[in-house]
């Protein structure tokens, strides 16, 4: 995995409040070299976000964790 430049953090917050419908979602930089990209909803940290370049084609992987305490109650 490679690093996102501050440009493509910015492109990605773009890109992924129009997909997902939210412009409470931001995309921060790790808070500390060597750490991964953030997402974050309305301030809270929901997943990360990755680099990959493979054969000069370049993807993003978002990767979102769900904690069952925040899931509603059972039915």
């Amino acid at each position: 995995m490679s690093t996102i430049s501050p440009n493509e953090i910015a492109r990605l917050q773009v890109c992924l409040r129009r997909l997902l419908g939210s412009q409470g979602l931001t995309v921060n930089p790790p808070p500390r070299a060597g750490l991964s990209v953030e997402l974050a909803v309305n301030g809270e940290v929901i997943g990360t976000l990755h680099r990959d370049e493979e054969e000069g084609e370049v993807s993003y992987n978002l990767n979102i964790v769900l904690l069952e305490e925040d899931l509603p109650p059972k039915a």
